[in-house]
């Protein structure tokens, strides 16, 4: 993200200065500084009587590559009922959110920030690819295209998963 050049309160010129142990944009009309906060995204290892939901990304970055459901965080959202959101949009699947998994660097170069994986469990819904999304289909872990992961590190989902589909660590 680049920093404002104007303020996003009161439109007035930022100045530069050194706030809170770096330099950062400040207002001096209304006192606004610009912290420029990371994104945040999350997905979810789902598995089901031994198999994994994937889904393949329908989306640039990196459309055509299988991925976990997953998206970013709205700033009004808590990261479980974002997680939840996204699983829905992307597969039809209602979800119970779980626990943290792992946490990972953003896998997209363009944009700074951190990937929560947590565990998610289906509660409802109908299977079915949302609209960003090509294909969305479970998987027995030994099948799973792990080679045609869209982002570095979601490979390693294959260490939480043993030959019946349980978490191991």
């Amino acid at each position: 993200m680049n920093e404002f050049t104007f303020c996003p309160q009161c439109g007035q010129r930022l100045e530069r200065r050194h706030l809170f142990g770096r330099e950062r944009g400040h207002c001096p009309s209304c006192g606004f500084i610009h912290f420029r906060d990371p994104k945040l995204a999350v997905g979810a290892l789902i598995v089901q009587e031994g198999r994994v939901l994937l889904i393949r990304r329908g989306v640039a970055p990196r459309i055509g590559f299988w991925a976990v459901p997953s998206g970013f965080v709205e700033y009004d959202e808590q990261p479980r009922a974002a997680l939840a959101r996204e699983i829905a949009e992307e597969t039809g699947l209602e979800v119970e959110v779980g626990r943290v998994i792992d946490v990972f660097p953003l896998a997209d170069p363009t944009k700074n920030g951190v990937f929560l994986l947590f565990e998610a469990h289906p509660i409802g819904g109908r299977l079915q690819p949302g609209d960003d999304v090509l294909e969305v289909r479970w998987f027995q872990p030994e099948e799973a295209p792990w080679d045609e992961m869209a982002f570095d590190g979601l490979d390693t989902l294959l260490a939480y998963l043993t030959p019946s589909g349980n978490r191991e660590r």
